[in-house]
């Protein structure tokens, strides 16, 4: 059975908009209005969500929520522009957010970001949330449907009746059974994939269709567009296997990463990002390499 996988951010956060405006800022009577447009003159991008919202203390202002897969260095930055841009646009102060879906180092993720150049400052401080920090509790109890397909890589979501739950409640709704892959996805993160597939009743090839898997690949092949190159577009493509790796199995998982760096032929290194997606072990990689 195929499920629709087209699941933006702004599809996930205005499932219950009240409610993640108040986990993401802390403030209890907070009142959402609406999502607003975040295209703004030449940059348009699926991972941010503005929303104008307001409370007693604060009137109203724009909570400004940037959804990334993974941390990368260049994003205190793009918080700082995007902060500018929303706050020229709407002329109201903005209360930005990170939110980084998958854990890949120990290193500390800054909330803020801050420059001097030629004595002129130039600061801009954000809240960062790691969902790997969250407590898998808060998706069910909030309630929090945005965050039930994040649910396997939640703290202390990793376990098999846990996402079992929230595959239960995804599909009571409506609304929220097309999260199904989502979930599924990430579940594949912490489970083997043969019980994942049990699990969701459906063939695990439905997870190519996943946004999240999508964005897996067009991190690779951004980055070998950034190169410039055929060579280049291989090295970004190694460089997501690396990740993926490192995400999904750890330490152990980038130990193939010797063998890996040695592949040259474009399609083996797509495959072989394909496959991690579905993997039970380790070894099940080596019929690729």
């Amino acid at each position: 059975m195929n499920k629709a996988a087209d699941v933006s951010t702004k599809k996930l956060i205005s499932l219950a908009p009240n409610n993640w405006a108040k986990w993401v800022t802390g403030i209890p009577d907070i009142v959402t209005d609406e999502i607003l447009n975040t295209e703004f003159q030449w940059i348009s991008r699926q991972s941010d969500v503005v929303i104008q919202a307001e409370s007693p203390q604060y009137g109203k202002f724009l909570i400004l929520n940037e959804l990334q897969l993974r941390y990368t260095s260049e994003i205190p930055r793009r918080m700082r522009a995007y902060a500018a841009l929303a706050e020229e646009k709407y002329k109201l102060q903005t209360y930005p957010v990170l939110i980084n879906i998958l854990k890949i180092s120990n290193s500390e993720i800054p909330t803020s970001f801050a420059s001097n150049f030629i004595g002129l400052r130039a600061i801009q401080d954000y809240r960062v949330i790691n969902l790997w920090e969250v407590d898998v509790n808060i998706a069910f109890e909030t309630p929090l449907p945005s965050l039930l397909p994040f649910v396997p890589i939640l703290k202390g979501g990793e376990n098999e009746s846990t996402i079992r739950e929230a595959l239960r409640m995804l599909r009571a709704d409506e609304q929220l059974n097309q999260l199904e892959t989502v979930l599924a996805f990430f579940a594949t993160f912490v489970l083997e994939s043969t019980l994942v597939q049990e699990i969701m009743r459906w063939d695990m090839t439905v997870l190519r269709e996943s946004p999240w898997y999508q964005e897996i690949l067009r991190e690779g092949e951004a980055r070998g567009e950034a190169e410039g190159e055929a060579r280049g577009e291989v090295r970004g493509i190694i460089s997501s296997i690396e990740t993926s790796l490192e995400a999904k199995f750890g330490s152990d998982g980038l130990e193939l990463m010797s063998q890996i760096s040695q592949i040259s032929d474009l399609e083996q290194l797509k495959e072989i990002l394909r496959r991690i997606v579905v993997a039970n072990t380790i070894q099940e990689l080596q019929n690729v390499l």
